[in-house]
């Protein structure tokens, strides 16, 4: 009933129980994340890790392998820290099992290319079942029509413009094709 306590570079502070049990909540995360490790919700500048996950479009629809999203990384788009964007398959918790092998955009070029930047310094990530015309490779996830899925933003060392929201991450977009 008490969600886990804030890591803080002033120290460890509580937060109160609100009398609610977080067992969808916890459960859910366990569920994506096999695991915990107190890094996972610290909250000190530069140090840990945060993940923000999306299973919905930003109309509040679950995500269909058959249709075509994009989300916008803002200006400095390198997320606050280092980071990566990952699609994982909703029945198999495992990364999208499709022929482009690793679902996953980020800045380091391996295993896949990198992603590229806007002309604007922001960031485009596509997600769709086929590489859409004009769109680098690495600004590309392939999904797999008839498979839901979801998609984690992971942050490494997460820097203070994540922390007091100056950065944020745009919503899934539904592109029509």
């Amino acid at each position: 009933m008490t969600p886990p306590a804030e890591v803080s570079d002033t120290g460890i502070g509580p937060y109160p129980s609100d009398g609610a049990r977080k067992l969808h909540l916890r459960t859910q995360f366990f569920r994506l994340a096999w695991g915990i490790s107190p890094a996972m919700c610290m909250r000190i500048t530069n140090l840990g890790s945060q993940y923000l996950v999306a299973a919905a479009d930003k109309e509040g629809r679950t995500l269909d392998g058959g249709r075509h999203y994009t989300v916008s990384l803002p200006l400095a788009s390198r997320p606050p820290g280092s980071g990566s964007l990952t699609a994982w398959d909703n029945q198999t918790r495992s990364m999208l099992d499709t022929p482009q092998r690793f679902s996953k955009v980020g800045s380091q070029g391996y295993p896949r290319r990198a992603a590229t930047a806007d002309p604007d310094g922001s960031m485009t990530v596509h997600f769709a079942p086929e590489l859409p015309d004009g769109v680098p490779d690495g600004n590309w996830i392939q999904t797999t029509p008839g498979r839901g899925w979801c998609v984690c933003l992971r942050l490494y060392s997460p820097l203070q413009p994540f922390f007091d929201k100056s950065w944020r991450p745009g919503e899934l977009d539904e592109v029509e094709i």
